[in-house]
């Protein structure tokens, strides 16, 4: 599964981590984070987000 760097502060998410703080189970695809998470460093959208 592909890795997702937000571009304005750097963080990767990745789907093997997930982001079990903010509810997103490991194992979590970047499809499958709800559109209504954020980033857990900046706090911006999934659409800050790139493919790394």
């Amino acid at each position: 599964m592909e890795k997702y760097r937000c571009t304005v502060c750097g963080y990767v998410y990745d789907p093997a981590e997930g982001d079990p703080d903010n509810g997103v189970a490991a194992g979590t695809s970047w499809e499958d984070v709800p559109d209504e998470w954020l980033c857990p460093v900046c706090a911006v959208g999934k659409d800050m987000f790139e493919p790394e």
